[in-house]
């Protein structure tokens, strides 16, 4: 398949994997296991890593240290709370850059912080000096952004400005937003300031890619990701889905090499201890796989009569499998490659057969399960 080429602007993925991703419900990774994930994902193209939060103590930050001794191209960012002791935990340990974080929404400066706004402002220039004068570029994390009164949200954005910070992320904390609004709350806050803005989107109604990929058409700067979709709750914007779309939907530049994208996904899969759906966009074992008689016989007289993008992108293949919705077509053909001539009237044998057999077993049928189906018709192999 063809892709429009042409002047594109840039994005930058911000990998969070190693952050967020892990704050999912039981998944923890070794030091070993992050250092690898840290060089998969640089091998891989992104350019920005977000690899944990030293105030978790020594050991968090002895493997903070090991992956920035690591990676030779890859920036890398701590996250960290609005605090003078979360800066000085932070240093010292070859990061990049901070992303400060700090409450922005009504419900969560009075519930969770509980001090004034007033408070608050002063608490964020105070600390994003102290971060700049300890030699990191900041990030100010915005959490909640989704459900912040603007009016608050662009004072905090413009004393984040004013005390030198590079970028702000907008962070959909909730995963409450669809595209429509995410859209106009990144043109919004773009014209609040000249500051780098970032989407970081939570996929509670499943919307995170299609939330980040509207941040991007909005103009931001960079956006957060995470392998699999691994994150809080239901997760975060899958970095497969995000990078394979921008490439075919011709949104945006990266640097992602798309062919080590099943390797990082299937890596992650392992380590985490999470089970990746058959069906999950782009990775999953039956992304490319075609049961339905109507699907595969299109395939076989033009791949593109059912093919959004070739799975040759990243390094996959379509493969066609038989089922309770197999055509002769597809009987005749995927017996053939088998080796095995099929008459018609035996090719609706099997299509009868597989019917009640799908129907009471519920799974694809192996080679042994197919020459199951025949056995008793004297099939001869061609």
């Amino acid at each position: 398949m063809a892709y429009v080429t042409g002047a594109l602007p840039a994005v930058v993925l911000n990998d969070t994997t190693l952050r967020d991703g892990e704050q999912s419900p039981g998944v923890g990774f070794s030091q070993d296991e992050k250092v690898h994930i840290a060089l998969m994902l640089e091998s891989a193209g992104i350019q920005e890593l977000e690899v944990g939060i030293p105030a978790m103590g020594e050991r968090e930050r002895a493997t903070i240290q090991a992956i920035t001794g690591s990676l030779t191209s890859a920036d890398t960012m701590a996250w960290c709370r609005m605090t003078e002791k979360d800066i000085h935990l932070a240093s010292g340990l070859g990061l990049d850059w901070l992303d400060l974080s700090v409450p922005v929404s009504d419900q969560q400066i009075k519930s969770k912080l509980n001090i004034s706004l007033k408070k608050l402002l002063e608490r964020c220039e105070e600390n994003i000096k102290r971060a700049m004068d300890n030699g990191f570029s900041v990030c100010l994390g915005m959490e909640d952004a989704s459900r912040a009164d603007p009016d608050i949200l662009y004072r905090v954005v413009d004393i984040a400005q004013l005390a030198g910070a590079k970028r702000v992320r907008f962070a959909d904390t909730l995963g409450i937003l669809d595209p429509i609004s995410t859209y106009q709350k990144v043109v919004d806050l773009k014209l609040q300031s000249d500051l780098q803005v970032e989407m970081h989107a939570h996929n509670d109604l499943g919307l995170a890619t299609a939330n980040t990929l509207a941040a991007i058409d909005a103009g931001a700067y960079s956006v957060n990701t995470t392998v699999t979709g691994l994150g809080e709750r239901a997760g975060n914007a899958a970095l497969e889905e995000v990078a394979v779309a921008l490439k075919v939907l011709n949104k945006s530049e990266t640097d992602v090499d798309l062919s080590k994208i099943p390797a990082l996904c299937h890596y992650l899969h392992i380590v985490s201890g999470r089970t990746l759906s058959p069906q999950k966009a782009i990775v999953g074992a039956y992304a490319f796989t075609h049961e339905s008689g109507i699907h595969i016989d299109g395939l076989l007289k033009d791949v593109n009569n059912y093919q959004s993008f070739s799975p040759s992108l990243i390094g996959r293949e379509h493969h066609f499998v038989l089922g309770k919705h197999s055509g002769l077509h597809a009987i005749n053909a995927i017996y053939r490659e088998m080796g095995i001539v099929l008459t018609r009237s035996q090719c609706e044998h099997v299509r009868d057969a597989l019917r009640e057999w799908s129907e009471t077993c519920k799974r694809v049928p192996g080679n042994d399960d197919l020459m199951s189906f025949v056995e008793q018709q004297d099939v001869v192999g061609g």
